[in-house]
């Protein structure tokens, strides 16, 4: 399997492409006037306790207070969730507990004025604010620093138990020897990296912490004390693996700063990186900006002639199945069981590249047979173990409906890249030429009752005035006959369909 890094960058934009075998799998987008903050430390201070919800609001500097619930409280030495996510994760985080392990009431944590350092570990999504944690991680190549814990743990996704206990022996000796003991946990990428490796890592995550605590004490209520890096430097840190075949970067000056980030964090990796110089923009060398499109897109057509169709709402994503023209060879139990294994695949590649989180409802076609529905639901687990993010997935439901969470950090692609549509307001609909026509007539009506004028004009789009001129000027005639007065129709290429104005002269 081939797999590239392709890293575009321009003056306000720079994005990253993973792609495995030609095809686009993951999009990460940073806007300069707009970079995620998700990573970032900040020196808060409590706004309001709210007890109700087992919550504050945190002043972190930014327009909307941000969010911390109880559970996101750290309670000392607590045992980490160990999630090798793209980025720190909020599962990491240990609430605050008494003996018996309840979570203490919100006001018994924290009180309104109060400074306190936190972190952000989802961006602010729509009208939200971004969620904070008070358990601090800074990641770095092999290792995350867990500063307020001294728990070392391994990552689940290295299932070798004998190279587990073999890194957490190594991380667990160089903590011995440091000043002050602190937790790890020891991501995937560590496996098979030897002791001068994670030496490294560790001595880079001491820096970087004793900077945050001087910055802490320096710092004004508000303000950043620790920055996470570019998506430059994060995805070479996080995604470049042995596996990966090439990082090809369009900027020179980009290019030598990820050349000497990898020479210092991954020698030995430093050579896959290169510039990109080719007149064709590298995006669409690889069909990667075809790929995006697509992926804005509610229809994905599978290639036996399947489609999946994908919609995002507020509450969930739902993912509908459908055989499309797709006829089978043999039976129909058979036509559902191949349409729904190819769909499964391409549910969790779509998931990782619209980057779709929360409550997901996949509607495959009903099967039959439940050594099928296994099969399928095999399928999509296994194609989601590549995902950075952590996902669950549960077994069908009794309406044969899967549901299964993503974890969301950042706005979708959709979100990121899209905005309501002005003329349907985000409904995805518009009211028909013949339903806004009979509501011009009730606005005449309701005009010619309210005020006195011989003559009334509406203004609207060219596709309603031209169904009222025509197909309904009979009614037109009746209802001028009716009301005792001259109605005009002027179409106007600026009004959309639904809109329209009654104008008495």
């Amino acid at each position: 399997m081939s797999e590239e890094i392709l890293i575009n960058v321009t003056p306000r934009e720079t994005r990253v492409a993973v792609v495995e075998n030609g095809m686009l799998q993951e999009l990460h987008i940073e806007r300069g006037w707009r970079r995620g903050i998700v990573g970032n430390i900040y020196k808060g201070r409590v706004q309001r306790v709210m007890p109700g919800m087992q919550a504050a609001f945190v002043e972190i500097g930014h327009d909307r207070a941000a969010f911390l619930h109880a559970n996101d409280i750290l309670r000392p030495n607590a045992a980490p969730a160990l999630d090798d996510g793209l980025e720190p994760d909020a599962s990491a985080a240990a609430p605050v507990a008494a003996g018996n392990g309840h979570t203490p009431s919100i006001t018994e944590l924290l009180r309104e004025g109060q400074e306190i350092v936190v972190q952000v570990v989802k961006d602010p999504i729509g009208t939200k604010g971004a969620r904070l944690t008070t358990q601090i991680s800074i990641p770095s190549r092999y290792l995350v620093l867990l500063p307020q814990s001294r728990v070392v743990g391994v990552s689940s996704r290295i299932e070798d138990e004998a190279e587990r206990q073999r890194l957490k022996a190594l991380v667990a000796a160089h903590n011995l020897d440091a000043a002050a003991p602190r937790g790890y946990i020891v991501r995937t990428n560590a496996e098979g990296q030897p002791d001068e490796a994670l030496a490294e890592d560790i001595a880079y995550l001491e820096r970087a912490w004793a900077l945050v605590e001087r910055n802490v004490v320096q710092a004004r209520v508000g303000a950043r004390v620790y920055e996470d890096l570019t998506l430059p430097m994060r995805a070479v840190r996080d995604l470049l693996r042995r596996e990966v075949d090439k990082v090809k970067v369009d900027s020179r000056e980009t290019c030598d700063k990820l050349r000497s980030f990898a020479a210092q964090y991954m020698p030995e990796l430093a050579e896959k990186i290169e510039h990109y110089g080719g007149a064709r923009p590298v995006f669409d060398l690889y069909g990667v900006e075809d790929e995006i499109q697509r992926a804005l897109e509610k229809e994905v057509p599978l290639k036996s002639g399947g489609y999946l169709v994908i919609d995002q709402t507020e509450a969930m994503t739902t993912i509908d199945v459908n055989t499309g023209s797709f006829l089978g060879q043999r039976n129909l139990e058979e036509t559902v069981y191949r349409t729904n294994l190819e769909a499964a695949q391409a549910v969790a590649r779509q998931l990782r590249l619209r980057n779709l989180g929360g409550i997901v409802i996949i509607d495959f076609i009903d099967m039959s047979d439940p050594e099928h529905r296994r099969q399928v639901l095999r399928t999509l687990e296994k194609s989601l173990t590549k995902d950075h993010a952590k996902t669950t997935v549960y077994d069908f439901s009794p309406l044969g409906l899967v549901e299964m969470t993503r974890k969301r950090t950042v706005e979708s692609l959709q979100r990121q890249l899209s905005e309501p549509c002005h003329e349907c307001g985000g409904r995805g609909m518009l009211k028909t030429a013949e339903t806004v026509t009979y509501e011009v007539f009730r606005e005449i009506t309701r005009a010619v009752r309210q005020f006195e004028a011989a003559t009334l004009m509406v203004i609207a789009s060219p596709k309603v005035v031209a169904r009222i001129t025509d197909e309904e000027s009979a009614a037109v005639a009746e209802l001028e006959e009716f009301l005792g007065k001259s109605i005009r129709f002027t179409a106007d290429e600026q009004y959309t369909q639904e809109q329209f104005d009654v104008v008495l002269l």
